[in-house]
């Protein structure tokens, strides 16, 4: 049965899962794109934000994007419950993405987060600075449909805190990991219906 079509009951037939291979081409090509484009512009691998080195020990570097991405999951989860705007966007979020296992939805966090934490910060960011790195995650995150244009407003803040995460760490660890903690509870949250 196609996506969108009534099943005999009367209510809408489930979405078939995303693409397991489909997702991960693509982010392996926005990785392979953003360790491109920082080879050719500086000469290094998208994962250090400058030559300094990361001074801070890595457990410190991983335990700060992960409480980073918990509190943003928290906010996320917030403005869902509490808002009609974040209601919406997670109704729609929750309409596109069908059922996701535990395990796809950890996968597609893992690939997504660190592809495009590489492209962002890794490879723009030292580029184009941190404002304009920003404002281009916000605007990959633009749907021009009604209940999903908020959701580049919450990677307008997401992406900010990000590259703040990369300039003070050094490196991509603290922003990749915050970022696949909050793509990780919230695919499999929104897969599972979102709010209530």
């Amino acid at each position: 049965m196609a996506a969108g079509k009534s099943d005999p009951l009367g209510g809408p037939s489930p979405r078939p899962p995303l693409s397991a291979v489909w997702v991960s081409l693509f982010y392996a090509a926005v990785g392979g794109v953003a360790i491109c484009w920082r080879l050719w512009a500086g000469g290094v691998l998208p994962w250090r934000s400058g030559p300094a080195a990361a001074s801070a020990p890595v457990w410190l570097r991983l335990g700060l994007g992960v409480g980073s991405g918990l509190g943003l999951v928290v906010l996320s989860r917030l403005a869902a419950e509490r808002t009609h705007a974040g209601r919406s966007l997670a109704s729609e979020l929750a309409r596109l993405l069908g059922g996701l296992s535990v395990r796809r939805a950890w996968g597609f966090a893992l690939v997504s987060g660190i592809a495009e934490e590489a492209l962002f910060r890794g490879a723009l960011q030292p580029q184009v600075g941190w404002l304009a790195a920003t404002l281009l995650f916000a605007a990959a995150h633009y749907v021009p449909r009604r209940g999903l244009r908020v959701w580049a407003l919450f990677a307008l803040l997401a992406g900010a805190w990000f590259g703040v995460l990369f300039e003070r760490t050094g490196d991509l660890l603290a922003p990749a990991a915050a970022h696949v903690v909050i793509n990780g509870f919230n695919l499999r949250w929104l897969s599972r219906g979102g709010p209530r």
